[in-house]
């Protein structure tokens, strides 16, 4: 079947903006001591990335020196709308706009952004730019298939699971079964409406406690 399709923009160093998470593009000496602040000890954080942990904040800084110069991967700082603080780190990368494809990948989140609004925000807004923004056919997630939490938090998003890419990699000396999963152009409205139905204010009590499971949006 030939496609009305034409290559896509590739994403700018631009600001993401949501409610609870700004995405903000990495920049080393900005966010690099509240980055270094929300992850230091937090060791395993690292497990299942091919860097880090890092022994002390200037080999952090210098690593995200180097970082927020690519192009692909494409850094984003996660800022925590509510203290100011970059919390986390995103990326998008392998990003192919003559097929439309890209991935959300390199996901580091501090335990001050896990499991919060602000992190179901930062990956809703990674999806919204690819789709709406610059009209991408196909969001990716990839992960070590021992990582569990990752492979859990894919489908909590909405990430169809499409299989495992056995023996894939070698990181940090072991070896790297992937889990592949996606979101198409065609399934992203009924996802886009399930975040956006879980982040609206109505659906947090006063505690601040979620009302419905994203999951009861789809």
């Amino acid at each position: 079947m030939t496609l009305a399709f034409t290559p896509r923009p590739r994403p700018a160093r631009q600001p993401m903006e949501g409610r609870h998470a700004r995405l903000e593009p990495l920049d080393a000496a900005r966010h690099g001591d509240d980055l270094w602040q929300a992850l230091d000890g937090h060791d395993r954080i690292w497990d299942y990335l091919p860097y880090g942990p890092f022994p002390d904040r200037a080999a952090f800084l210098g690593w995200l020196g180097e970082r927020q110069a690519l192009a692909d991967p494409l850094y984003f700082a996660v800022i925590d709308q509510h203290s100011g603080k970059a919390v986390g780190l995103v990326t998008l990368m392998e990003i192919r706009p003559q097929h439309g494809v890209i991935e959300t990948g390199h996901i580091v989140f501090s335990p001050a952004l896990q499991r919060t609004p602000a992190a179901t925000e930062a990956i809703y807004l990674q999806a919204r730019h690819a789709f709406d923004d610059l009209g991408y056919r196909r969001f990716e997630w990839k992960c070590n298939n021992e990582n569990a939490a990752s492979r859990r938090a894919a489908e909590r998003f909405g990430f169809i699971p499409e299989g495992v890419f056995r023996q894939h990699m070698v990181v940090k000396g072991r070896n790297r079964d992937t889990a592949w999963f996606s979101i198409t152009d065609g399934e992203w409205p009924s996802v886009k409406a399930a975040f956006e139905g879980w982040l609206a204010p109505e659906n947090f009590g006063p505690d601040g406690r979620q009302r419905r499971r994203l999951s009861d949006f789809r």
